[in-house]
This record gives C-alpha cells, sequence and structure tokens, in this order.
C-alpha cells in the first residue's frame, strides 16, 4: 500500500517547527520514533480533512510502515505469495493505530500499534484459511480433487465418481475420500443459513434455520451438578451454619434479619457467610 507524500512542511503551511519529511520510508526507526511525536502532536490540532491534516497522517503512515514489516516477517513462512496481502492488511492495523494513538497514553507509539497490526494479520489468516486444522497433505489434495472434479465436470458433463477421480489422479479411493471430507473443514458454514429443503425436510422447516434446530445446553443441568456437589461439603457445615444458609439463600432473608433471628449482629452474620462460601467454593475447586 503506497502512500505519495510530495508535500512539504513549508508548501502545506504547517509550523515551522515541524521537520520537512520529503522521503519519510528512508527515515531510520531510531529517527522515526522521534520525529513521530512531534508529528503526533500537530495531528491533535489539525482539523480532520484538511490538506495539512492528510500530509501530517500520510507521513506518520510511511515513517512507521517498517513495523509493518517488522510485523509480516513473523509470517513470512506462510509463503512469499501471501506476504504482499499480509503487508496490506498489517498496514490496515497501522493505519488504525494512528487514527487512534494520543501522546496523553504515555506509551510508545511503537508499542501501541505492534497489537493493532499482528490483530489485523491474523484476523486476515482466520478469514482466509482453513476453519478446522487440516494435515497440509489433505490441504494439497483439496485443491488436486477441485481441478480434477472441474475437469470432469467439463468434459462429461456431469460430477465425477470417487473411482474415476481415484483412477485420474492415480491415488486410492480411500485418498478421494479422505480428500473430500477433509475439504468440509475449508469453510465452515453459518448456523443462520436456511434448512434446505430434501426428502427428509417437510413443510415444519421452511423458514427454519440450522440454529433454530440446534441443540443447546439445559442451563439447569449445571445447577444440577452443582447442587449434587455442594451435598456433601454442606454436611461438613455445623448446625448453626446450615441454619444460615438455609435462611440466606433457601429463604432469601437479609443478614440483619438471619441476625434478629439468631440473636447475633449483621456484621458477625456478614463474616460467617463469607467464611461458609470460602470453604464451600474452595470444596468445590478440590472436586474438580
Amino acid at each position: 500500500m503506497a502512500i505519495s507524500v510530495e508535500a512539504t512542511a513549508a508548501k502545506t503551511g504547517l509550523p515551522a517547527t515541524l521537520p520537512e519529511v520529503t522521503d519519510p520510508q528512508k527515515i531510520a526507526p531510531k529517527d522515526a520514533r522521534a520525529i513521530s511525536k512531534l508529528f503526533f502532536d500537530q495531528l491533535q490540532v489539525l482539523e480532520e480533512g484538511t490538506a495539512e491534516y492528510q500530509y501530517v497522517r500520510n507521513t506518520l503512515i510511511e515513517m512507521n510502515l517498517s513495523l509493518v514489516q517488522f510485523a509480516a516477517n513473523r509470517y513470512r513462512n506462510r509463503g512469499s505469495g501471501q506476504m504482499e496481502d499480509i503487508v496490506q492488511v498489517g498496514t490496515i492495523g497501522l493505519i488504525k493505530a494512528i487514527d487512534r494513538f494520543e501522546l496523553t497514553r504515555e506509551v510508545e507509539f511503537t508499542t501501541f500499534a505492534i497489537p493493532y497490526i499482528v490483530g489485523e494479520i491474523k484476523r486476515f489468516f482466520r478469514d482466509t484459511t482453513w476453519s478446522v486444522h487440516v494435515p497440509r497433505r489433505l490441504q494439497e489434495l483439496r485443491v488436486t480433487l477441485a481441478k480434477a472434479k472441474e475437469e470432469f465436470a467439463t468434459t462429461l458433463g456431469r460430477d465425477a465418481t470417487i473411482a474415476e477421480l481415484a483412477a485420474y489422479l492415480e491415488i486410492s479411493e480411500e485418498d478421494v475420500t479422505e480428500g473430500l471430507i477433509a475439504s468440509n473443514g475449508y469453510t465452515a458454514g453459518s448456523i443462520d443459513l436456511p434448512i434446505e429443503g430434501g426428502s427428509d425436510a417437510g413443510p415444519s422447516t421452511a423458514g427454519r434455520t440450522y440454529a433454530d434446530i440446534t441443540g443447546s445446553c439445559d442451563p439447569g443441568m449445571e445447577l444440577v451438578e452443582n447442587l449434587h456437589a455442594l451435598a456433601p461439603l454442606m454436611e461438613t457445615l455445623d448446625e448453626r451454619e446450615r441454619a444460615i444458609v438455609q435462611m440466606r439463600f433457601g429463604q432469601e432473608m437479609t443478614q440483619s434479619e438471619i441476625g434478629a433471628s439468631l440473636g447475633v449482629s449483621q456484621m458477625q452474620v456478614s463474616r460467617i457467610l463469607s467464611r461458609i462460601i470460602t470453604r464451600l467454593r474452595d470444596g468445590l475447586l478440590t472436586q474438580d
């Protein structure tokens, strides 16, 4: 993503105290950090959309492109073909960092920007790569199978069978089947998609999505499990402690009401409850 910065401080009417930068990308990283502070300071007072604002913002972007290269180098083993895309999305992260950075944060811009840059790169891989982990052998086989299926469809006007694909590619039918199954991991379907019609689909599925028929955990099950785990722990409490738990959580009495019932202060009830809850929580964690 190349951004032309041909204007100079003199031409844009910026203060003379702001350094003139004619080739931002050739500035050493150490110098860029120092100069960037001056430009960020000026960016805070300029009106967005003006030529002066654009000059300062674009100069900041170009001066700090080395941060994008630094972050992108972590992913150079992904292949040279993707490096250009990685740098582009990383630059988007840099721009977001510049637009959101404030000198009052009292943090170096490099420290602030790197998470934005890396975040955009990781989002790029998340959105463009496999939904689940699949061995590289099967990833490559998916591409080979896709090409073979397209050739069969063009030549025969129909989908190729597994046996035909195996013979054409000179691999076993088991490998073809494994490759076809692995292809399902390339993209993930949304549960908000409408249910497709079919021989088993009745009128009741009309207008419904997979989310409508997808089961979910019953919240009551977790409550049952928790109560079952608490039962033996409750037996370790003395009679007064169990009574306090029953009044507080069973009858939903306030601490003041419990204190009046037992003839103790509200503060004493609070301390006892805190001690009980801590003991029960520790007991549950020990069970896990």
